[in-house]
């Protein structure tokens, strides 16, 4: 533990403190307000303005603290006076100075911490005031602006309870210290009676300064307020002194047309020759109160649908968790919302989000919380809820609920969401778990196809650790050249004849054997080795097809997936032209296929590689052509030279009619565009036969081979012979 540095000042600054006259049996009421505003301000469990003494500190104000005995050594706040602007600790146990801190490991807990230096008008760091949690938080520059308000507020009060301390030996006219202060003050007498008051207190009530004289403090509050009102006065006449009596959260003052405002209150008084002369200082905080409000609104909403927010529902759910309430968490995703936005422009997607959300409120009732977490991604809270079954269909009721037409400027829309379902305790008894299992639940119903909800399971939370395992797995991979090229030959489906080939990755795992890649793929697509494996994959494949060509396919194309990564970095058609120079090849030797996720997500960057990639004459496909939501625009909009069929039209066109009527569309499209055509996934020669009787020109799949080594495939199309007899005669 780091113990806090002791000022150069010392012996100044405990001279400027004494002159406050407090301490830990003397804490000063004036200062309630303020960390009660704090706590409330930033929703923290505690706040507390703290006085630095020569070896122990003392509370002048706080909430959510009890008796604390605490030593300077120990203290947070005796490192914040240190510093002349506000001091974080975001997470006290990844903080050198505090992670054995006896109130960061004991009972205390605590893991966040603010805190701003209250400072004398001479300069001296009295003692700080702050905010903490017993869970790691942010703290943005918006709210250090906000703390140093707050200290200001603060440091205004302690300076009136220093100019009461010291008036008891020599008491400054009331003209010196308030006739030009902008805080409101009332001087008067233990008959309630004004004797003077400033310009500020004048204006704040309604009146001329010169009216003040001979009203009584009455005549300023309603007239229920009274008797509270004559309480502290009275109190205060017992005791001499308005120290230990606990001041009004909520007060009045009347103007003098009648109305009202709310009041925020500080009383002081001190012997004058002999009779006791009382102070107040008073604050409309009606609008101070709709600052915080408003503040709070901003914190816990979101501003356009007006929902909870992300923080509000991880906190809501933290808090049901910790009152030990059985409670279901429902992540929900918009399918396809993107293309929608894209299409109708983002005021109509701003809308159907607005709809989405009044539809949500409205099925979850008042039975949980609804909270839009970010984009097109919105969250539930339902509770109390400890059955899968129920919570499930109250997941599939708010689906079908989205399902219904929407109108807009005259536009009839039809969305469809996925959502995931985890349950407490059976789930996680922890927020972030318990969310990030119904999203690991929510992203595997999207893989399902989406519209439709699923709840989650332990198996997705190791699917994702073992995704999570390949990834810092793969560096390894990289680096020791476990990764290899396996090729899928594209055939002609008129003649049987070999058009070309799709470099398809594997891994040679040295414990797990050959993976294919469902197993790692998604783990390296979203990793920082994407754009490496993407260049390596590029080069392997351009040398591979030279070969080849040099010793017999001439017309012979390679087919290259593209990762999204690789539009991120670099230049991607300059790169593409350079390997195709280096390996002597013509552009048309090279097809690169993309999937409809790398085409929304990067756009512009995307279109505009492809765009110089085609002018140059190399070959784009749209890969999984038919499963996306944004298909049909992209085909008018992209430089694309194929598409491919997907897999599952093709599987199912014998059977069902609806997927050869899509694969009927799809070719007819692509006639209207001038593109090729190649189905994936043909299995049996009834298939082939059927794809080649509606015009698809070209197609892979098992029936002609699976992927196979780079000198399989070379010798499967007679190419061994021929290399080793060039070998030979070399």
């Amino acid at each position: 533990m780091k113990c806090p540095m002791i000022p150069p000042d010392e012996n100044e600054r405990l001279q400027a403190l004494a002159a406050y006259g407090l301490g830990q049996d003397r804490p000063l009421p004036a200062l309630e307000p303020v960390v009660q505003i704090a706590a409330r301000m930033f929703d923290m469990p505690v706040a507390a303005i703290n006085m630095i003494g020569s070896d122990h500190v003392f509370f002048a104000a706080s909430v959510g603290v009890g008796t604390v005995d605490m030593g300077r050594d120990v203290s947070f706040c005796a490192h914040a006076i240190n510093q002349t602007d506000v001091m974080v600790v975001p997470d006290s146990h990844l903080d050198e100075r505090f992670h054995d801190n006896p109130l960061v490991i004991g009972p205390a807990n605590l893991r966040f911490y603010a805190g701003v230096p209250l400072t004398s008008p001479d300069g001296y760091a009295l003692g700080a005031l702050c905010v903490i949690d017993g869970q790691p938080r942010e703290f943005s520059d918006e709210d250090c602006e906000r703390l140093r308000e707050l200290a200001k507020m603060a440091v205004d009060r302690l300076e009136l309870r220093r100019l009461e301390i010291s008036t008891e030996q020599s008491r400054r006219p009331f003209e010196e210290f308030a006739r030009n202060s902008p805080t409101a003050v009332v001087w008067f007498d233990a008959h309630l009676k004004i004797i003077a008051w400033n310009q500020a207190a004048a204006t704040l009530h309604g009146y001329r300064l010169d009216e003040g004289e001979g009203l009584f403090i009455d005549q300023l509050i309603p007239e229920r307020e009274h008797h509270m009102f004559h309480q502290l006065v009275s109190q205060a006449v017992t005791t001499g002194t308005f120290d230990g009596i606990s001041m009004p959260e909520t007060a009045y003052g009347l103007r003098k047309d009648g109305t009202e405002f709310e009041l925020g209150l500080s009383l002081f008084c001190w012997q004058e020759h002999g009779q006791l002369i009382f102070n107040a200082h008073l604050h409309d905080i009606t609008a101070k109160k709709r600052e915080e409000e408003e503040l709070h609104r901003l914190a816990t909403t979101d501003l356009l649908t007006g929902l909870a927010n992300r923080g509000c529902f991880y906190r809501e759910v933290e808090h049901a968790l910790v009152a030990a309430r059985p409670i279901a968490v429902l992540m929900l995703d918009l399918d396809g919302f993107k293309d929608v936005n894209d299409t109708l422009g983002h005021a109509v997607g701003d809308s159907i989000l607005r709809e989405v959300a009044h539809r949500l409120e409205e099925g979850i009732g008042k039975s949980g919380l609804a909270a839009r977490i970010g984009g097109d991604e919105f969250a539930l809270l339902v509770h109390p809820m400890d059955d899968l079954v129920q919570a499930q269909s109250i997941a599939q009721t708010l689906i079908n609920s989205l399902a219904k037409s929407i109108v807009i400027d005259h536009h009839e829309i039809r969305i469809t969401a996925s959502c995931g379902v985890a349950i407490s305790p059976q789930h996680a008894q922890e927020a972030l778990e318990l969310i990030g299992n119904a999203d690991l639940a929510l992203f595997h119903a999207k893989r399902l196809g989406g519209a439709q909800s699923f709840v989650f399971v332990p198996a997705l939370r190791m699917e994702a650790v073992a995704r999570h395992l390949y990834g810092l797995e793969l560096h390894r991979a990289v680096h020791e050249g476990e990764l290899v090229l396996f090729y899928q030959p594209q055939i002609r489906l008129s003649d049987g004849s070999l058009a070309g080939a799709e470099a398809l990755i594997r891994w040679r795992h040295p414990e797990r054997g050959l993976l294919s890649p469902a197993a790692f793929l998604p783990a390296l697509e979203n990793g920082p080795l994407a754009a490496t494996v993407g260049d390596w994959v590029l080069d392997q494949a351009c040398a591979q097809v030279a070969q080849w060509r040099r010793y017999g396919l001439r017309d012979f194309r390679m087919g290259v997936n593209l990762f999204g990564a690789q539009f991120r970095v670099d230049d991607l058609a300059a790169k593409v032209i350079s390997v195709l120079e280096r390996h002597g090849l013509p552009p048309s030797a090279l097809e690169l296929e993309i999937t409809e996720n790398i085409v929304l997500e990067h756009d512009e960057v995307a279109l505009e590689s492809l765009r110089r990639l085609r002018e140059a004459g190399v070959g784009v496909a749209f890969d999984d052509f038919g499963t996306g939501y944004a298909s049909l625009s992209l085909l008018k909009q992209y430089p694309l030279s194929r598409i491919k069929i997907d897999r599952s039209f093709v599987q199912g066109m014998l059977e069902s009619q609806q997927d050869k009527t899509v694969i009927n569309a799809v070719i007819d499209m692509a006639n209207a565009y001038s593109l090729e055509t190649i189905a994936e996934g043909i299995e049996t020669a009834e298939q082939q036969m059927a794809l080649l009787e509606i015009g698809c020109s070209e197609g892979q799949g098992y029936l002609f081979s699976r992927p196979l080594p780079a000198i399989e495939f070379a010798d499967m199309f007679g190419l061994v012979h021929h290399l080793s007899r060039l070998s030979r005669n070399a």
